[in-house]
């Protein structure tokens, strides 16, 4: 275990982000049980209160109404007889199909995968199957259903992470599930009964590693006076990113209540960056959508250098369709309720940059938390290097020739604890616009950049001595930033 460094203050610790969701203590991974209900966001994930290391995993909990401020709540599931707690869902059970309500009381209930160590170690190949929990007071407390498991393992070694919900049309629940190499659905009346519906994946999109954490979800817009609906089906792969490692692809295509049919076959990614996994939207969000992404790679989640916890999640994150080339995608964009968080904004206009401009005095930054929006033309190469005063920087840059974004944290602190984590991580420009839109969300130790309003994304963690509060832009010759907006953040904590 890497020592403790020093007695900070919870939360405020060496490398600790100001404006993400980590927990106060301990290792955490998956985001799970993404549900709102009566006012209030429900964030459960991956958690192993004993160590910060992967162990026997729990339901951690935490609360905000706003999705910015979160209150760690007690421990919602603990491992018991069937197995440790592995990731799935939640959902707001209005009609009680269920039959948990009692008193008329809505249920919230929990789909997740039992997963039981012990059938894993003997080799066995059914050791993971589908269970129910309730909660009658709000997501407070929660009862573990007596008959779990609801859905059993038929043979299949990867058979979890449950993602559940309501298919009007169809009037009834369908379950997203992950089964080794493809997703299989599932549907039911009750929560409780379920019966395969069909499988999807099989020599379609990347296969790199074991598909994990699938999501299902639709959109609807108007086309030539039409009402049109799509459906996006994520699927995380772990290893198999596109920048090795763990990473989320996504689907656009149909559902028939049975069937998921895409469009295209083309491998699409949520996010470019090395450190975006498993992410899934909030249930029960009305007309929005809104993903949570794990801020880490299975590549070195364990060894990263904190001290009293690992790992944190994304920004609240809008997704949306947006076209390009005659293509549909599927693009994000910060929640607007990060940008309630900003204490202070500067705009300028019409900078000129001779082969390195420094914008760190039109800044004037302390925290290393901050939005940078900059806008430019998009028809040479250009750098942002991040730096602080210890020398240490991560330059994020375009090259126009190879039409390409790209992350290099080479410099950007310790790399010591993976040899693979210094590297350059490209991301393709799926945008053909004549300017380049960039958006930096910078905290203590991550950047999340969305680029051409959410075309492209990239995120990507990193472990500097100081906060990185100083940029400069790099480039081969004068280049002309037409609108640059610095908008310092503050922090949660």
């Amino acid at each position: 275990m890497i020592p403790i460094l020093g007695a900070a203050q919870p939360y405020h610790e060496l490398y600790r982000p100001g404006f993400h969701f980590s927990p106060k203590e301990k290792w955490m991974n998956d985001p799970n049980g993404l549900v709102r209900y009566d006012g209030v966001y429900h964030l459960f994930f991956q958690y192993y209160p004993d160590d910060i290391v992967w162990g026997p995993m729990h339901w951690g909990h935490a609360t905000s109404k706003d999705l910015v401020h979160w209150q760690q709540q007690p421990i919602a599931l603990y491992p018991d007889s069937l197995g440790y707690i592995f990731s799935g869902s939640a959902v707001v059970d209005s009609m009680n199909t269920s039959g948990f309500g009692q008193g008329g009381k809505t249920p919230l209930v929990a789909i997740f995968t039992h997963h039981d160590p012990a059938g894993e170690k003997r080799h066995a190949n059914d050791f993971q199957n589908q269970s129910l929990a309730y909660s009658l007071d709000k997501g407070a407390t929660w009862t573990k259903y007596a008959d779990n498991p609801v859905l059993k393992n038929p043979g299949i070694t990867d058979f979890r992470d449950p993602n559940v919900s309501w298919y009007a049309k169809g009037k009834k629940w369908i379950m997203t599930l992950a089964t080794k190499d493809r997703i299989s659905f599932y549907s039911s009346p009750d929560l409780k009964n379920w019966t395969k519906e069909s499988e999807f994946g099989v020599g379609v999109g990347s296969h790199g590693g074991v598909w994990e954490c699938p999501d299902l979800f639709s959109f609807t817009r108007k086309e030539a006076d039409k009402e049109k609906t799509y459906w996006i089906l994520l699927v995380s792969n772990n290893p198999g990113g596109p920048n090795g490692g763990s990473g989320t692809q996504y689907f656009i295509g149909d559902w028939d209540g049975h069937t998921f049919r895409p469009q295209d076959t083309t491998v699409r990614w949520v996010d470019y960056g090395p450190d975006d996994y498993a992410g899934v939207l909030w249930n029960n969000a009305g007309r929005r959508r809104i993903f949570l992404g794990w801020m880490s790679n299975w590549d070195y989640a364990q060894t990263v250098p904190t001290s009293t916890w690992r790992n944190a999640m994304t920004v609240p994150r809008n997704v949306f369709l947006m076209d390009a080339g005659g293509k549909i995608y599927l693009a994000s964009r910060p929640a607007q309720e990060v940008l309630s968080l900003i204490k202070r904004k500067e705009t300028f206009r019409h900078l000129i940059v001779d082969s390195s401009g420094d914008l760190s005095s039109r800044m004037k930054d302390d925290a290393g938390r901050y939005v940078l929006d900059i806008r430019g033309a998009a028809d040479q190469s250009v750098a942002f290097a991040f730096y602080n005063a210890a020398g240490e920087q991560l330059v994020f840059g375009y090259n126009n020739v190879k039409q390409e974004y790209y992350i290099d944290r080479s410099a950007a602190g310790r790399t010591d604890f993976h040899p693979g984590f210094g590297g350059i991580y490209t991301a393709p420009r799926i945008s053909q616009e004549k300017d380049l839109d960039l958006e930096f969300v910078m905290d203590r130790s991550s950047l999340e950049v969305f680029a051409d309003g959410g075309l492209t994304v990239m995120t990507g963690v990193f472990f500097s001595k100081q906060p990185l509060t100083r940029v400069k832009v790099n480039t081969t010759d004068r280049w002309i930033i037409k609108e640059m907006n610095y908008m310092a953040v503050g922090s949660i904590w």
